[in-house]
């Protein structure tokens, strides 16, 4: 009776499986792609700040060594 009120009708739905599976692929393919962006931020960040470094040299005012 108590299983019956709770809406228990004999194992789990397979539509609630199904959608769990389907969540729970969503959720990794989601971390995966966490994981792609945060090296592709990590790479530009490095070549912002080369780029900033060369562009802080004056190259048209640099003198040349004396020989």
């Amino acid at each position: 009776m108590a299983k019956a009120l709770l809406g228990y009708v004999g194992g789990p739905d397979p539509r609630l499986l199904a959608e769990m599976r389907r969540l729970q692929q969503r959720v990794q393919d989601l971390e995966s792609e966490l994981v792609r962006m945060q090296a592709e931020n990590d790479a530009l960040a490095v070549a912002s700040r080369e780029e900033s470094l060369l562009s802080s040299l004056d190259v048209v005012r640099a003198e040349p060594v004396p020989a």
